[in-house]
């Protein structure tokens, strides 16, 4: 095993070499990628840089010059395919990069919005997203964008013309795969994840030459799974496994285990790890799985370098709530360390080392947490409430329905895919957060390939008449909420920080709003004519400082959202992306 294990190491190091050395100097260098959140001129990550933390460095738009900000024009993504569009653009030399859902992306002039070409994935019928026909964006590299589709596959194309330079599958949509999240560059290698976690897929973490779209490494995120490295001539060579089997996963359901990485990672240089929150173990049914259930529900440290996971911290143990543990990892500096911060879905923030996975706090970010009392800041664990766990059905009057609780969070999560970001300026994170619950209960359930694989039945309701969703300012120091700002609809969409003092978010009426970065205070607002459930993005054209933001209802909550989701029934779908700058520029 010592001499394969030597063989793989060598396979990696030269598949990351050549992926380093072929890249052409007209086109998106790793340099570039790793300096992508300090260039002003383009926007080449999901996250806005790497590590995700969505702040910009610049200031022609800020708090005092922002009552300024018009459109400079606006794209439709036409057609009558609407429905949700969560997409973050990607700029690069003069290009947007945007997809749009049913697995589309266009190429579109930043100055005027002229679409310059536009790629649709042809996708099959019997596809199971879980949560709407969305996608999250792309990643760009040497001259290519590559995105990932709802069949689970990964499309690359070129920049220029929109051709397919190449085009890889990454795993059976007949099972219940699918892919929707942006993929993520870093070390010269292309990371993605999967979804599909209601269907009782295997969560996993790919590693690919981002040129050729060959394997490199892959790691699996449920205990018992065996990860690979390839060589040179795509021979899989066995590279560990992950944890140990049946350590936390009773008999044979880490088979089926779940925990889907279907947000995608964030990436550290200074750590050189990347980190890949896992979604919720299968079934929701947690009586049937007794255990912690790693690596569900956590986040995932992985050492680039080696496909190896380097530590994982998990959020909800045994997670009967759907809590998930996807949320992203957005690494900042603290006290003189590289931290990581985290708003989990299960309704607490987490602070922890991003070197070696250890918490340093954990508070609650939302008004309600029924599933625990607390975060023992020693152990890392939850102070469990037991009579917040839904009952076990086996134990019900007739054996098919178990105890109903209400819970909060709803298992649409105190957070969910719409990303906070993180101002060194201010030294904040800017959190969407929402105030629901849900009545939820278990039932029997057994696993059937490509079916919904869940045991639980649940309705979601608000906890407030005159608010759901609520974007708050949090100090990751103190745990203390600085500022918030209440919203009547559930916020579904991302944040963006700035430099200019100012933090722009979307909500699902329609608006794009500004507000003081330092207090809240509302500073801009434009109605985009569909509900927001994306993050914007800014960047620089010569001597002018753009905002963007895809405009278009729809994901989870209106599909998911029981109670609330007839409360909100009113809006409309649309697909559209906008693009503001400063009257005069």
């Amino acid at each position: 095993m010592q001499k394969q294990f030597n063989i793989s190491v060598i396979g990696a190091a030269l598949a990351v070499s050549f992926a380093s050395a072929a890249v052409h100097a007209a086109g998106v260098t790793d340099a570039m990628i790793e300096n992508d959140a300090k260039a002003p001129n383009n926007v080449l990550s999901w996250g806005m840089g790497q590590q995700g933390q969505r702040f910009s460095p610049l200031t022609q738009i800020n708090s005092k010059t922002v009552s300024k900000l018009v459109p400079a024009w606006s794209f439709s993504f036409g057609g009558e395919k609407q429905r949700g569009q969560e997409s973050q653009p990607v700029i690069y030399n003069g290009k947007m990069f945007v997809t749009a859902s049913y697995s589309r992306i266009y190429a579109l002039d930043v100055k005027t919005g002229a679409k310059l070409w536009k790629y649709e994935h042809r996708l099959p019928d019997g596809i199971m997203p879980c949560c709407d026909v969305i996608n999250r964006g792309a990643a760009l590299y040497d001259n290519l964008v590559i995105f990932a589709t709802l069949d689970a596959q990964l499309v690359a194309l070129n920049q220029d013309t929109g051709e397919v330079v190449w085009k890889e599958k990454i795993d059976d949509y007949h099972a219940g795969y699918s892919a929707s999240a942006a993929p993520l560059i870093a070390k010269g290698l292309l990371l993605t994840g999967v979804s599909g976690g209601e269907f009782g897929v295997i969560g996993r973490v790919e590693a690919r030459n981002p040129r050729t779209g060959e394997l490199v490494w892959v790691r699996p995120m449920v205990e018992g799974h065996m990860g690979y490295k390839y060589d040179k001539d795509g021979k899989e060579i066995e590279n560990g496994i992950s944890g140990t089997t049946n350590a936390t996963w009773p008999g044979d359901l880490w088979k089926s285990g779940g925990a889907a990485t279907w947000l995608g990672g964030t990436f550290d240089a200074s750590t050189g790890l990347a980190y890949f929150g896992t979604g919720n173990p299968a079934p929701w049914n947690s009586h049937l799985r007794p255990g912690d259930n790693l690596y569900s529900a956590s986040t995932v440290a992985i050492d680039v370098a080696t496909g190896k996971i380097k530590w994982h911290y998990q959020t909800t143990p045994n997670d009967g709530w759907d809590f998930d543990g996807v949320n992203e990892f957005i690494t900042f500096d603290m006290n003189g360390k590289r931290m990581g911060g985290k708003a989990d879905r299960n309704g607490f923030f987490y602070v922890i080392d991003a070197k070696n996975g250890k918490l340093q706090n954990a508070f609650p970010f939302v008004n309600k947490i029924t599933w625990a009392s607390s975060i023992d800041l020693k152990t890392g664990r939850p102070n469990l409430i037991p009579e917040g766990r839904p009952g076990d059905p086996t134990k019900g009057q007739d054996g098919k329905k178990g105890k109903t609780v209400f819970s909060a969070p709803s298992f649409l999560g105190g957070k969910n895919q719409m990303p906070m970001a993180y101002s060194p300026k201010t030294n904040l994170f800017y959190v969407p957060a929402n105030e629901w619950g849900m009545d939820i209960w278990n039932e029997p359930v057994a696993y059937k390939k490509g079916a919904a694989y869940l045991g639980a039945g649940f309705t979601i309701k608000p906890l407030n008449e005159d608010y759901i969703g609520v974007m708050r300012a949090v100090d990751p120091k103190s745990g203390k909420i600085v500022w918030e700002v209440k919203n009547n609809a559930p916020l579904w969409g991302g944040v963006m920080a700035t430099a200019g003092d100012l933090v722009f978010y979307g909500t699902p009426e329609g608006f794009l709003k500004a507000v003081d970065a330092k207090t809240g205070k509302e500073m801009w607002k434009f109605q985009t004519g569909s509900g927001v459930v994306a993050p914007p993005v800014t960047w620089k054209e010569g001597d002018t400082q753009y905002v963007a933001v895809v405009s278009g209802w729809g994901g989870a909550v209106p599909l998911w959202g029981g109670e609330v989701a007839k409360k909100v029934n009113f809006l409309e779908q649309g697909g559209s992306v906008w693009v503001f700058k400063l009257a005069g520029k």
